[in-house]
């Protein structure tokens, strides 16, 4: 890949956050890595400051040009909600450090771009996110999660772009300072 664009994908949670890291040209996706913060039953507190602990080392390790979250919804439970709310926030607070832009979506908007459709199952998007960057198992649900929130930010990125490839916004080993944007 010419000049790819480093995108860390995150699907935040209270006890487990996926995350999932991918190179992108444009043309081309490649994975990079994945995995779950486990976080256990411990205080709150303490679980928001290990997600702002981990992903700052993920941050600082993987150096992404970009960062994707998937936004809060409310469907039941406001507490629930809530307290998602405040994981999201542990996890965005971690990527100001790295400078890298951040970008939201919708559940169903990373839905659609990964699978094709915007009510799809979970399994359906472990299955495409499988075949769309050739790995050789199933990944878990929230890393799935998260590399499909890397997934679409990419798709959509170009998109927007008008289709050009996708040049990195900087490149590796440059400073990184200042806030970002926050697109959605």
């Amino acid at each position: 890949m010419n000049d790819p664009t480093r995108i860390l994908g995150i699907d935040p949670g209270s006890r487990i956050t996926g995350y999932g890291i991918v190179d992108t040209n444009g043309a081309a996706t490649r994975y990079v890595a994945s995995g779950c913060l486990r976080l256990g039953d411990g205080a709150f507190p303490a679980r928001l400051h290990e997600i702002f602990l981990r992903i700052g080392e993920l941050v600082a390790r993987y150096a992404p040009d970009q960062v994707a979250i998937e936004q809060v919804f409310v469907h039941r439970n406001a507490d629930s909600a809530l307290k998602l709310g405040h994981a999201r926030a542990a996890a965005i607070c971690a990527t100001f450090a790295g400078g890298p832009s951040l970008h939201e979506y919708a559940a169903r908007e990373i839905k659609q771009a990964v699978v094709g459709g915007g009510g799809a199952q979970k399994h359906q998007v472990q299955h495409m996110v499988k075949a769309i960057l050739s790995l050789e198992s199933v990944p878990a649900s929230d890393e799935a999660d998260a590399l499909a929130v890397a997934i679409c930010h990419a798709h959509s990125f170009r998109l927007r772009a008008g289709s050009a490839p996708f040049a990195a916004s900087r490149r590796r080993g440059t400073g990184r300072s200042g806030w970002r944007k926050f697109a959605g």
